[in-house]
């Protein structure tokens, strides 16, 4: 056992032993189902005019939601890493998936910081903390956060992992997508099923599920008497798009079930339920009036559906427009268990337990993104020297304050005379969400003071969590090519499902 994960095990025994309050039977019962490549409009209680989500529209209505929920990365991998650690992508450094450096060489101005391929050992994880706190503890799907520099559910405190796309189980920390069998797309029936059957093993309580879909990452697939509907069905926006709603109505059907074994098991009343997904949507599924989808950081890319449902405690129906974000769960958590933070452990972001009791704000000012690499492959709306130039994203780093929010745009922050050329270098964005949620009318110039107070406060915490920025100028990069390719691609994007 790694010789943090030991003390920090100890730890929390002791403290079971001594803590009336940690071994109260009480304590809730806590479930996160996680969806891969969900968009905020992809349900049908956001306002989706094609998909139909019967079961999530009936959580919703039981639940707390969040209009301005968030993912804290833009794609799969380091989404993952920073809901399950608790932390901002710096602490970590799982930036993508697999690499920080694709996209073009020549049309990439500076050297991205390497990505890390999985999540540390080290790095005390939500499962880690409940399990030292009593909980049973079971992960269901997609892990995407092994590799070489990474660990396997099992080393990060589940004590039990199963993972499958409906044809038998796969090896544990296993990566990729593939579709499954017709009767059971995207294993989401089966791993539902294994999940259900945790729940009911450990129904005495407390435990903690984790149930990561792989839905509706591509390949898209659904049952064929699925699929039927949706193509028979008035008003289709095209082929994908239908497939897209076939494979989300069977992951609804299948949260419908494991809902339904909670009743059944009367656990209902005693579990904190959370429902939401890891980025955007690709885009071929508009997120309008968001601005852009999958791999970026516009809103399309990073702002998720995000429900909590806790009887007793979160008001049935229940709206809020706070802004959170998935690293607040792991504080979340530990809240509604009645548990501390490990010893050593940093979290990063805020309990969400004063909103969900009622309160309207929290108490932090700014939530962050750091992105300091680049993806290729353009998508819809997204900023227009990207779209030109084949990239959904370079190097960037965002704040979100209040209705305000900022993107530093790294490579022109560094080459480009930094903050003595603004506005004139392009370095920054800045949009007030309150009255453009679509990030259509860039403020920079017009409020230069909001701008540099944002921009001071995005600083500071890059000092403060001491994140590193790519610095290095790409001795491969051509200028001249970056105008041709720009002016062969004009503002045409490539859709798909890429990480």
């Amino acid at each position: 056992m790694n010789p943090r994960r030991f003390i920090i095990a100890v730890f929390f025994a002791v403290f079971t032993l001594l803590s009336g309050s940690i071994i109260a039977a009480d304590r809730p019962n806590i479930v996160l189902i996680f969806a891969d490549d969900l968009g905020w409009k992809d349900v049908g209680y956001q306002g989706s005019a094609f998909r139909e989500t019967p079961h999530l529209d009936q959580l919703a209505s039981e639940s707390m939601t969040f209009s301005q929920g968030y993912a804290a990365a833009g794609n799969c991998a380091p989404s993952r890493a920073c809901l399950l650690s608790g932390n901002y992508t710096p602490r970590h450094g799982v930036y993508a998936v697999g690499s920080t450096d694709r996209g073009q060489k020549d049309l990439q101005r500076l050297v991205p910081v390497p990505n890390r391929s999985g999540l540390a050992a080290a790095n005390v994880t939500i499962a880690d903390a409940l399990k030292g706190a009593g909980y049973a503890t079971g992960h269901f799907g997609k892990w995407h956060l092994g590799g070489k520099e990474g660990a396997d559910p099992t080393e990060q405190g589940f004590d039990v992992s199963f993972d499958s796309f409906g044809e038998g189980a796969v090896i544990e920390g296993s990566e990729g997508n593939k579709a499954g069998p017709p009767e059971d797309p995207k294993g989401v029936y089966t791993l539902t099923r294994k999940a259900c059957e945790f729940i009911e093993k450990h129904r005495e309580g407390p435990f903690f599920v984790y149930l990561a879909h792989h839905a509706i990452h591509t390949p898209l697939q659904a049952r064929p008497e699925t699929l039927k509907k949706f193509q028979e069905k008035p008003g289709s926006p095209g082929k994908v798009e239908t497939i897209a709603a076939a494979c989300t109505y069977d992951l609804d059907d299948s949260v419908g079930i494991f809902l339904a074994k909670l009743k059944e098991l009367g656990l209902e009343e005693n579990t904190l339920l959370v429902f939401t997904s890891d980025n955007g949507a690709v885009q071929d599924s508009s997120q309008e009036p968001l601005r852009g989808s999958k791999g970026g950081y516009y809103e399309g890319g990073i702002r998720e559906p995000f429900l909590v449902r806790w009887p007793g405690v979160v008001k049935a129906g229940s709206k809020s427009d706070v802004p959170v974000i998935n690293i607040d769960l792991f504080p979340t958590f530990l809240a509604a268990a009645g548990a501390s933070v490990p010893e050593g452990k940093t979290l990063d972001g805020e309990s969400l337990l004063p909103v969900l009791e009622g309160e309207s704000t929290l108490a932090r000012e700014s939530i962050f993104w750091h992105f300091p690499g680049y993806l290729d492959n353009p998508v819809n709306r997204g900023r227009e020297l990207d779209v030109r130039t084949g990239f959904r994203s370079r190097p960037v780093s965002v704040i979100r304050q209040g209705d305000w929010k900022l993107h530093l745009f790294l490579e022109e922050w560094q080459l480009d005379g930094g903050r003595g050329a603004l506005p004139g270098n392009h370095a920054v964005e800045l949009y007030d969400l309150a009255n453009d949620q679509g990030e259509r009318v860039d403020l920079s110039s017009e409020n230069a003071a909001k701008r540099d107070e944002m921009l001071d406060a995005l600083l500071a915490w890059h000092q403060l969590i001491e994140a590193v920025n790519p610095t290095e100028a790409n001795s491969s990069y051509d200028a001249a090519a970056t105008l041709q390719k720009g002016e062969k691609r004009g503002r045409k994007g490539k859709g798909g499902g890429e990480e």
